[in-house]
């Protein structure tokens, strides 16, 4: 049945409790690839609680996108099998802890509708509070639902997106996707088998299984974890991407950052396909 607007926006859930441990930072952390050389100290702090001198387990600032894992604001009947990640934007109140105990509270914020045969754009927010009622994070995400369109809602008014510079990038890494890597970062709490099934993936309309966006969102965090914040996850202020194209599993990303002060700007791409696959990507570091 179509989406049911307005009475959409007043779906909102508050204060469902969550908890994560050591071993959800570890398996995020591995799921987006970290840890793929062993010998690779200053990534081995995201992987790795074992030590023989002090260093303690960090935590990417992107598990925020999944430490909730199932956290949303009610039920929207949607066609499961043209769903895709459209983008996320993650304000980091406080740094992550390794394990914890919180509360989300999730509401929808927007709706959009592109038309019949062009889909919808939902927006969530949720934010998670620890246990004293401090925020920690505030997630913005929207999920683009292909099937979904023509419900009658409005068709304007989303944010307007980062642009990203229009000069050369000031650094350019690459980031090889292990065949793998889906099935991997599938334990984080996205079990879609558009990621894992090739059956449901070629019903889905795509060759084989695509890579999460959140997955590649995650990538794009280590990118600038690993070039401009020092490996430093207590600095980043804010993290946010929109999901343009899929990534496939065995493929190399390479992401272009520019940096003007506080605000690292990025795109990410598939030299092979010769597709950007993340864009209007923004961190702000402090």
């Amino acid at each position: 049945m179509p989406i049911d607007y307005p009475a959409v926006l007043d779906l909102k859930t508050s204060s469902a409790r969550y908890s994560w441990s050591d071993r959800e930072v570890l398996t995020y952390a591995l799921g987006i690839g970290m840890g793929s050389d062993p010998l690779n100290e200053k990534e081995l702090q995201f992987v790795n609680e074992a030590f023989a001198r002090p260093k303690p387990l960090k935590v990417v600032p992107t598990f925020a996108s999944v430490c909730v894992w199932g956290a949303k604001p009610g039920v929207i009947d949607l066609n499961r099998l043209m769903i895709v990640d459209g983008e996320r934007d993650i304000t980091f109140h406080k740094p992550l802890p390794v394990a914890a105990t919180v509360k989300a509270d999730a509401r929808v914020c927007g709706v959009y509708d592109k038309g019949k045969d062009k889909g919808a754009v939902i927006q969530n927010e949720i934010v998670i509070r620890n246990s004293d009622g401090g925020n920690l994070v505030t997630v913005l995400s929207s999920l683009f639902a292909r099937g979904d369109g023509g419900f009658g809602g409005p068709s304007e008014g989303m944010p307007l997106p980062h642009q990203v510079p229009r000069r050369a990038p000031d650094r350019s890494i690459d980031i090889p996707i292990r065949p793998d890597q889906a099935l991997i970062y599938r334990l984080s709490g996205d079990r879609n088998p558009l990621h894992s099934d090739p059956e449901f993936a070629r019903r889905a309309g795509f060759p084989k299984p695509i890579l999460h966006g959140l997955c590649t969102y995650g990538v794009t965090c280590r990118a600038v974890l690993q070039t401009y914040a020092d490996y430093d996850p207590h600095a980043f202020r804010r993290h946010r991407v929109r999901f343009s194209a899929p990534v496939f599993p065995g493929e190399i990303v390479t992401i272009n950052l520019w940096k003007d002060g506080n605000s690292i700007s990025f795109e990410a791409l598939v030299r092979e396909r010769d597709v950007i696959v993340a864009k209007n990507g923004q961190t702000l570091l402090g």
